[in-house]
């Protein structure tokens, strides 16, 4: 027997009525806004921390104190429009990480996702007691079972506590990707096949440590049949993030979910980011001037990613990314995932978590063999 509705996730003591994690979009693409509206439809939607010190300026203070001001900002305009649950996504890699995992914790967020590097060191503004005993629950993520293995390890070791879940994230995500460029393209690297080492390894650490720790598929996700294929798989739950572009929901301008609708699939292009990492984006006039190795002229008041190579940037990652927000592609260009092409139109986010839902049903119903009660 096999339902043909999608399950709860369940993170620690935290339940939401349907296995969908909003992902984490920077700079400014998913804010207060898309986060509640997703939140309010049964997923976990999530604000990203990055950049919001460029969309929270304030000139009395510094940008890591803006930054760290537009993160609670963004928090509380979103706990206003939902009861539901929500997350921040932290780079590991930003410059103010510390402050800005503080900031979430105080302000109580439900969970904090930490990406774009490996967190085996928390911030010594969290002890071990707010660490264990609170009520946000920590979701890191990873592109393999050897980065899941490490941070587990060290947290046990170090904390006696390990992560409350693992997103495991495919090469077909949009952004910052935590892969080599050979590997991309390369199946053996696909997150079907990444996705069960993970579950194994984390297997371990539920049976030394007695509770549940989902994991949560992530990369190129994109309907509910592949939800299916994934919760099949082993994952408790998917994560998506080019979906809900197209959305009226989603922080961004109108011109920036334009690219999706107009980009096709010969469009998304791997680029390396000037942080050292490639990323998968929407070609455009800006990247082909920079492939042709025009330089973009900018300042630097602020290293905000640790990982930034200053000295030889063609131009100002975080600044084209807010550039793009605002729909000035002159002067930036949008990071995407791989299915960016199947963006057709825009929708609510409630038209997205129907169809998702129908989908899944119909996924679920295709499936051979099929007894139902």
């Amino acid at each position: 027997m096999k339902s043909l509705i999608m399950p709860s996730l369940q993170i620690g003591g935290i339940e939401t009525p349907t296995p969908i994690v909003q992902g984490g979009m920077g700079v400014g693409i998913s804010l207060a806004g898309l986060a509640s509206a997703v939140a309010n439809q049964g997923g976990i939607g999530v604000i990203s921390s990055v950049g919001l010190g460029l969309l929270h300026p304030d000139a009395s203070v510094s940008f890591e104190e803006a930054n760290n001001n537009g993160l609670r900002t963004e928090i509380r305009r979103a706990r206003a429009m939902t009861d539901g649950v929500l997350g921040v996504n932290i780079m590991v890699a930003l410059a103010d990480f510390d402050e800005q995992l503080k900031t979430a914790f105080e302000e109580e967020i439900d969970v904090v996702f930490l990406g774009a590097g490996l967190p085996v060191k928390m911030p010594t503004q969290i002890s071990l007691t707010q660490l264990r005993s609170s009520n946000t629950k920590v979701a890191v993520i990873v592109s393999s079972a050897r980065a899941a293995k490490l941070i587990f390890s060290v947290w046990s070791k170090k904390y006696k506590h390990v992560p409350d879940a693992v997103v495991v994230e495919g090469p077909k995500a949009g952004g910052h990707l935590g892969f080599a460029m050979e590997q991309i393209g390369n199946p053996d690297y696909a997150l079907e096949n990444i996705l069960p080492p993970v579950l194994d390894v984390v297997a371990g650490y539920e049976a030394e440590f007695g509770k549940t720790i989902p994991v949560i598929a992530a990369g190129g996700i994109y309907t509910g049949a592949d939800v299916h294929r994934f919760l099949k798989i082993g994952a408790a739950g998917v994560q998506m993030g080019t979906r809900f572009v197209g959305t009226e929901e989603c922080d961004a301008a109108d011109a920036f979910k334009q690219q999706y609708i107009d980009c096709t699939e010969d469009d998304l292009i791997i680029i390396k980011s000037p942080v050292g990492l490639p990323g998968r984006a929407i070609n455009n006039d800006f990247l082909r001037d920079v492939k042709r190795g025009l330089r973009k002229p900018f300042e630097c008041t602020w290293k905000c990613l640790k990982t930034c190579k200053l000295a030889e940037s063609q131009y100002c990652v975080a600044q084209a990314l807010a550039n793009a927000r605002e729909g000035f592609f002159e002067g930036g260009f949008a990071f995407a995932g791989a299915n960016a092409h199947l963006v057709k139109k825009i929708v609510s986010v409630r038209e997205v978590f129907e169809s998702l839902a129908e989908e899944f049903r119909n996924a679920v119903l295709n499936e051979p063999e099929l007894l139902l009660v």
